[in-house]
């Protein structure tokens, strides 16, 4: 499948080497959860899942989602703040227990359960035993008797905002309740709710709503919600708002599917981003710039380990390390300045200075440039063979760059285009050709977004990416086999036929997971870990076994018509006795005179494909082959071989 045409690695520079987790820009995440404290809230309701009967209350559900998104962020978000905050309560609280207060302000009905900050092992401990531990709870969990002001809640969590986090570039406050309509018709309040929830846009938190529909009534967010709660970007209002998806709502009619519901949704809104790069330009002509953040949705995670310790001392220590190079004939130890880096060449090393260095891999300042445009048909499948980099519009270098991304997106998506790039991800990376592509928002069955809108570059393969399918002969099975087999396919199809990743996790890495909670938390170790990627062999054999059986039987039946029909001839001939004799007598044949025989052959192949420049496509045995019977080292990679023939051939 590889094509002449595709641009050559070699032609514009070393591939882009592999990133590590530190390449990527942290962006930190202040979540705040604001659980509405109500009799409505605190009524037990009955779970809709006939496996699981147990009742349970929507403000603990709420409570027990804060607790697992600590538990989770502790481990893939080490750096994120996270705080839980109830209102409607009879005890008021504005600050910790080890803490003075914050002033003189006072928020009535206000209770600051976990402050916002870094999650600890104690505080995950405290909110479990709350939610755990029903006197506990019942201290705290009681509703006022007055009604609560939404003006004195988004007041408080202004404060705490700023407080806490005030250079966070993520900045969420997370409102569950069951009242639609907190203000009724009360003018004054509902105007004063409007006025904080204008200041927190203007900070540029985002209010996140997750409401619960009671038992006799349908959350209604026209009442209230709508007025308090932005859709469009707070740096560029007039951008289109399909760009910010709107806040779902959870049906919770039927009760407690409400702790997997509002789980599930709070996950979503609050997956963990990495940036790739942030505020790169994208240009789209001439003197046409807009901005750009870059993010990798797809990447591979694997436990990180964040320290060492020391355990040698009384307590554990956390290790600082120091790295000291060393001459290996002296022992002297190496200055930073005495060390030069070289490349191998011809069997010689050239060596560069670090200015030199970076000199060699600068191609310029990072940036996407759009080169053209091609038909979404003309890119074919297997060209995706590194992961996609999602772009998403910036404000802060280019006002305005929302709107013209829009456009772009809308355009591509409309007409079924690709956009082609020059792509620079970042510094000394090398570039590459990439296919920009619009992608589609996609929600699931409750309609929670599983990928936003956007563009989606695919870096476009290089020539010694893609391999040449092997010349091999098709052969086509008998047809029932066909027919039998495609039943057994459809009966081991995936329910709706969509394979979704997220529902299956990495054992290995959920396993080292699960040790160092039952570690940090003082929990029992478990026994096994839990694996999803396992097949459901009772399921498998229920739904397939009896066609798989009826294949087997089928195929022992053409195998059998097939071996009756060509009968059983043999292309080996007996050698006569005399010229076995003269074989033994003469010995094995000796493999100097085969290689002889052969390497006519073999040069002939090899300076064909050096008249055509398709060295890389020879085998790498061909290549040591070829070198060995010159004479020449054949140890080495391929492109060392491809090299040492190269310069074999240019010397004859």
């Amino acid at each position: 499948m590889a094509d002449d045409n595709y641009p050559r690695e070699d032609d514009i520079g070393d591939e882009e080497e592999e990133l590590d987790e530190t390449s990527y820009k942290s962006i930190r995440d202040a979540v705040l959860f604001a659980i509405e404290v109500s009799d409505s809230m605190l009524q037990p309701r009955p779970s809709a899942d006939p496996r699981k009967p147990s009742q349970e209350s929507p403000a603990t559900a709420a409570l027990k989602c804060a607790y697992h998104l600590m538990q989770q962020r502790i481990i893939s978000n080490p750096r994120d703040m996270i705080g839980v905050l109830l209102y409607g309560t009879k005890l008021s609280k504005f600050y910790d227990e080890d803490e003075k207060s914050r002033g003189d302000l006072s928020y009535p009905n206000c209770y600051l359960l976990t402050d916002l900050d870094i999650p600890s092992a104690h505080e995950v401990l405290d909110l479990r035993s709350l939610v755990e531990d029903e006197d506990k709870a019942q201290d705290v969990l009681v509703p006022s008797e007055e009604p609560v002001s939404m003006a004195n809640l988004l007041f408080c969590a202004n404060q705490i905002f700023t407080s806490k986090a005030p250079n966070f570039s993520s900045r969420r406050l997370f409102i569950v309740t069951d009242n639609d309509n907190p203000h009724g018709s009360n003018k004054s309040l509902r105007s004063a709710a409007t006025v904080r929830a204008k200041d927190l846009y203007d900070l540029g938190v985002i209010i996140e709503l997750f409401p619960i529909s009671q038992i006799e009534h349908e959350f209604d967010t026209s009442k209230f919600y709508d007025d308090i709660i932005y859709k469009a970007s707070p740096i560029d209002p007039d951008a289109p708002a399909y760009l910010n998806p709107d806040s779902k709502t959870t049906d919770a009619q039927d009760g407690i599917s409400l702790l997997n519901g509002l789980l599930s949704s709070i996950n979503s809104k609050s997956v963990p981003r990495r940036a790739h790069f942030s505020n790169m330009s994208l240009e789209l002509g001439p003197n046409m710039k807009i901005s750009v953040s870059g993010y990798l949705l797809f990447k591979r995670q694997e436990p990180a380990r964040s320290c060492f310790v020391w355990l040698g001392g009384e307590q554990p220590q956390i290790a600082k390390g120091v790295t000291t190079q060393i001459a290996d004939d002296t022992a002297r130890t190496i200055e930073k300045w005495e060390i030069r880096k070289a490349y191998k060449f011809g069997g010689d090393q050239v060596s560069f200075t670090p200015e030199e260095q970076k000199g060699l891999k600068d191609f310029g300042e990072p940036v996407i440039r759009i080169i053209g445009f091609k038909p979404l048909s003309a890119l074919p499948f297997w060209a995706n063979v590194k992961h996609s980099t999602f772009i998403y519009p910036s404000e802060e270098d280019y006002v305005g760059s929302t709107r013209v991304f829009s456009a772009l997106y809308q355009k591509l998506l409309r007409d079924k285009k690709v956009a082609l790039v020059w792509y620079i991800a970042r510094k000394a990376a090398g570039p590459v050709l990439g296919a920009m592509i619009a992608g589609e928002e996609k929600v699931d069955e409750n309609g929670i977004q599983k990928f936003p809108p956007g563009l989606w570059i695919t870096p476009l393969p290089f020539a010694d990416d893609v391999r040449q399918n092997p010349d091999a002969p098709l052969q086509v099975a008998p047809e029932p086999l066909i027919d039998q087999m495609r039943t057994i396919i459809q009966q081991l199809q995936l329910p709706k036929g969509i394979y979704e990743p997220q529902k299956y996790p990495n054992p290995s890495l959920q396993w080292h997971y699960r040790i160092l909670q039952a570690l940090a938390l003082d929990e029992d170790l478990p026994e096994k870990p839990e694996d999803r990627t396992l097949p459901k062999y009772r399921q498998i054999h229920k739904r397939a076994g009896d066609y798989v059986l009826s294949w087997a039987e089928e195929l022992d039946k053409q195998y059998e018509m097939i071996s009756a029909s060509s009968g059983p001839k043999s292309t080996l001939a007996k050698r006569p006795a005399k010229d076995k004799d003269a074989a033994d007598k003469a010995g094995p044949p000796s493999k100097k005179i085969k290689a002889e025989a052969n390497s006519g052959d073999l040069q002939e192949e090899v300076q064909k494909h050096y008249q055509k420049g398709t060295l890389s496509k020879l085998t790498v045995a061909v290549l040591k082959d070829y070198l060995t019977t010159q004479g020449r080292s054949a140890a080495g990679k391929k492109a060392d071989l491809v090299e040492r023939v190269e310069e074999l051939l240019e010397t004859k």
